[in-house]
């Protein structure tokens, strides 16, 4: 199984989707977020599922939901590298990895 390494932006990111949540919707929204980022994260470590390259060289997403998608890459060592949450409003040229 595939080792997960987050980045300083994609854990912060991820720490404040799950604030945003629980501050202006709910606590079972905010765990059906974490529980959604869980599976999705299963199945690339456990090798179920590739999701999509992205114009960024080997960087892949996944949309966890219709507001965030997760960027992500596997890197020399066939390790997860978790880079960014991003919300799907922003501008693609402002995501930061």
């Amino acid at each position: 199984m595939r080792k997960e390494i987050w980045t300083a932006i994609a854990s912060d990111e991820y720490d404040e989707n799950i604030a945003y949540l629980l501050k202006n919707w709910s606590e079972k929204v905010a765990l059906d977020f974490i529980e959604k980022v869980e599976s999705v994260l299963y199945n690339i470590k456990t090798e179920i599922v590739e999701y999509p390259l992205t114009q960024n060289r080997n960087v892949r997403k996944c949309v966890i939901c219709k507001q965030i998608t997760l960027f992500y890459q596997i890197n020399n060592n066939n390790d997860i590298e978790i880079l960014s949450f991003c919300s799907n409003y922003k501008d693609s040229k402002k995501i930061r990895f």
